[in-house]
């Protein structure tokens, strides 16, 4: 809003210093800056009056180390990461621009997904206290597991939809010659806007832009590291890139409910699932920067996309809104983010790597999610396959997820929150290289 109004005022008053809008640069600080102040100075506000509200986290004894520590810690914390993502977002950015749009309601559709979650798991321990009742696994009922993945489901389709069929979302190709804009297209691509052909003179050589719409997305560590998913049904015969469509959307919508849920079981430790999303989040930011900017794509050959530069903003206020969380969630957190935060989190991070099109450095930079996933899938597989074939289930971790099982090895959870970090620094910095390593 803060955008609009000062473009405004540069267009007819010429007013001095409300040129500074115009650059990404200064509203990615901007939205960095107020980000951080709602996430420290407001944080602290919405902290009090969970706590006034006894929206408190309920401990089930694990045998871990300070767990019981933990017990009455307010939960639902996500709400601070959702409100300094969103307003630093809606005061800084262009939100005529189709990304921002589409980051918006990511963030807010899974985090109130997570939040009834959350809800719903008070309710039943209220009135499991109420009754009279000790602790069990039922007071921690929230939405149905069935409920949650259509929530995403859903969300993955709106985005997949969106990004294949909105004529904002392009990316350019070279031409040459004498080179039509038609006939460079491959099968499942075609043009956004016919009219719309770029010239600009690189080293004093002119040279001829068109934006295509594409299903297409990077491959890292190969030469010629360009996919079209159409590639994926070519083998039906002629005619199918018709349905190119429905693959991109079905990929979508795997990638956000993979990596949403991935995000919500790291959340386990102090600081763990918030520093690690900062991280990745930074490193998108990075992504982001080059691919949205001409010379750098040129310079680095990787498909330049338009308007991409815009969603600098958003990732500036998820990175700010992140960093400003840790100040109360760091060992020993006097907050939880809850499924609030966290499948909100996840969501975010799913759906810019598919917007920038890196969805396939998914496995790398968020190493860390698909590590716990991994080790909670191969925990219960192991369980029920040694069950069945021997009447006795057998683990392979001494609890999963993974930075449990660590727990129980005696390290500290500062520690392996720490180092989980530090993996995913190593991690993000590998997905980086890739852009010169193919």
């Amino acid at each position: 809003m803060l955008y609009y109004f000062f473009t405004w005022l540069n267009k007819h008053y010429d007013v001095s210093g409300a040129r500074l809008f115009e650059y990404n640069s200064f509203r990615t600080a901007m939205a960095v800056l107020f980000s951080l102040i709602i996430a420290t100075v407001y944080g602290r506000k919405v902290i009090n009056i969970l706590r006034k509200k006894q929206i408190g986290e309920t401990v089930r004894d694990l045998g871990l180390q300070g767990e019981q520590q933990k017990k009455g810690t307010p939960t639902m914390g996500g709400i601070i990461i959702i409100l300094a993502i969103i307003v630093p977002t809606l005061l800084f950015a262009d939100l005529d621009k189709a990304y921002i749009r589409l980051m918006l309601l990511c963030t807010i559709w899974l985090g109130v997904i997570g939040f009834l979650d959350d809800y719903f798991k008070l309710r039943a321990r209220k009135k499991a206290l109420a009754e009279g009742k000790g602790y069990t696994k039922k007071d921690r009922d929230g939405l149905a597991g069935v409920t949650k993945i259509i929530g995403q489901v859903g969300l993955g389709i709106i985005i997949g939809l969106t990004l294949y069929n909105n004529n904002n979302v392009v990316v350019e190709r070279e031409l040459t010659g004498t080179e039509t804009v038609r006939s460079t297209l491959e099968k499942g691509e075609r043009v956004a806007r016919d009219s719309n052909i770029i010239t600009r003179n690189v080293n004093g050589v002119e040279r001829r832009f068109a934006e295509v719409k594409t299903p297409i997305t990077t491959i890292p560590f190969v030469k010629t590291h360009e996919f079209n998913y159409s590639r994926i049904i070519s083998w039906i015969g002629p005619g199918a890139d018709k349905y190119t469509w429905i693959v991109y959307v079905i990929i979508v919508t795997f990638i956000i409910t993979a990596v949403s849920n991935g995000a919500n079981i790291t959340d386990g430790l102090d600081g763990l699932a918030t520093g690690v999303s900062a991280i990745i989040g930074a490193g998108l930011g990075i992504f982001i920067f080059v691919s949205g900017n001409y010379v750098l794509a040129d310079y680095l050959n990787i498909m330049y996309i338009p308007n991409l530069s815009e969603l600098l903003i958003f990732v500036g206020a998820l990175v700010g809104a992140c960093v400003g969380f840790l100040w109360y969630n760091t060992y020993p957190a006097q907050v939880f983010m809850g499924d609030t935060g966290s499948l909100a989190l996840g969501g975010i991070i799913a759906s810019l790597a598919i917007i920038v099109r890196k969805e396939l450095l998914i496995p790398i930079f968020c190493g860390v999610f698909l590590i716990e996933n991994l080790s909670v899938m191969i925990q219960v597989g192991y369980f029920k396959y040694t069950k069945k074939k021997y009447g006795e289930g057998r683990r392979i971790f001494l609890m999963s997820p993974l930075h449990h099982h660590y727990q129980k090895k005696g390290f500290h959870e500062n520690k392996i929150a720490v180092r989980f970090w530090i993996v995913t620094i190593l991690l993000v910095v590998a997905s980086i290289i890739t852009l010169k390593i193919r």
